[in-house]
């Protein structure tokens, strides 16, 4: 027989759910409502796509416990609808109260994150990985991508690995075929722990993030990766780009900010898709005159470069551009205006910033975007 519980004594449950058990306590005046709404926390299911069942019963939001015949013990499961979650989908882990086993389990996995073990992912997390093709740890205290990555295969569309502490990127990468999306920022990436032989494979690969890493060189491999529309390599080393990078026909959006590069390859020219280029913060002196073949570039940040000229077709073949930043450099707005081109640039800037320039008092139309007026 088992023992009586009041109504003011917590009891114990079971919640199973994804082939595992949730430990929690609860009053037995709470309803269902509030036991689902702290199994949220604990799942990332939301309430509304809950469903518990206790001895074959489904149980109704406005009951207490007490009502449910909830008992000391009683085991729960946990049926989660498709879609009804949040941030990266249902997820099993420990509520408020554990059992000293579990926290010696939970010691031990937060032990292998930190040395750098393989780290086991959940069952479920890895088959809606390759139901929808999103695999995201971004954050996730990673030292060593988990091998259930590579398992996702050619199912895999995007992968988010942002924000970990990995180091190497192995040639198994090359497994995800239909891959479009890598994002690798702010981790320890270096020239020598990145298979760019495994990244080749990559066909489909539209965006790819570096930033934050430890690169020095973009290998002349990059250039094989002729379906890139954004590459964003800030905040390396870097000191270049590879003569190669030409052969990048689709690339849109392209970020090499907060590098040491002190000079581009002319074949940047060959990029003709560009709308968008970030050099700021570098080491030019210069620009190849083959800048002015992108003629769909619409913005380009030059800023805190020792750059004291410009491409002379820069603003006469870049009929879209009307963003240029080039604050912190030493070209003056005299040489600017012997720049070929100068009065339609600025008028296109104009109209751009028009709001703004009607809102200043005295509606000063001065170029401001960084040239020394001086």
């Amino acid at each position: 027989m088992e023992k009586h519980v009041n109504s003011e004594e917590l009891v114990k449950l079971q919640i199973k759910f994804g082939g595992q058990t949730i430990p929690l306590s609860m009053n037995l005046n709470s309803t269902i409502a509030d036991l689902k709404l702290l199994l949220k926390s604990s799942t990332n299911v939301l309430p509304r796509g809950q469903k518990l069942i206790h001895k074959g019963n489904v149980l109704e939001d406005s009951k207490t416990l007490k009502a449910s015949n909830i008992t000391n013990g009683s085991k729960i499961m946990l049926m989660a609808s498709q879609g009804l979650h949040q941030g990266e989908g249902p997820k099993i882990k420990n509520a408020p109260v554990v059992s000293n086993y579990q926290k010696i389990v939970e010691k031990i996995n937060k032990d292998k994150v930190k040395f750098g073990a393989p780290v086991a992912v959940n069952k479920t997390r890895i088959e809606r990985w390759k139901i929808i093709g999103v695999i995201g740890l971004s954050e996730s205290q990673l030292k060593a991508i988990p091998d259930e990555v590579w398992d996702c295969g050619s199912s895999a569309r995007v992968l988010d690995l942002s924000k970990n502490s990995i180091s190497e990127i192995s040639v198994k990468i090359s497994c995800m075929k239909n891959l479009q999306k890598l994002i690798l920022n702010a981790n320890d990436i270096s020239d020598d722990s990145i298979s760019w032989q495994g990244l080749n494979e990559l066909k489909g690969l539209t965006y790819l993030c570096l930033s934050q890493n430890c690169l020095t060189n973009l290998p002349a491999a990059l250039g094989a990766l002729t379906s890139l529309e954004q590459l964003l390599v800030a905040g390396n080393k870097l000191e270049s780009l590879p003569i190669e990078f030409g052969q990048l026909t689709k690339l849109q959006i392209l970020k090499v900010n907060n590098n040491r590069i002190s000079t581009l390859p002319s074949c940047i020219g060959d990029c003709s898709a560009l709308i968008e280029v970030d050099i700021s913060s570098n080491l030019l002196v210069e620009l190849p005159e083959t800048f002015g073949n992108l003629q769909n570039l619409k913005a380009l940040h030059l800023s805190n470069n020792g750059l004291k000229s410009l491409p002379s077709t820069l603003f006469k073949k870049c009929v879209k551009l009307s963003t240029l930043d080039l604050h912190e450099t030493e070209i003056t707005m005299d040489m600017l205006r012997e720049v070929e081109g100068w009065e339609e640039f600025d008028e296109r800037r104009r109209l751009k910033y028009q709001k703004q320039l009607d809102f200043r008092a005295g509606g000063s139309a001065a170029f401001d975007e960084g040239a020394d007026k001086n």
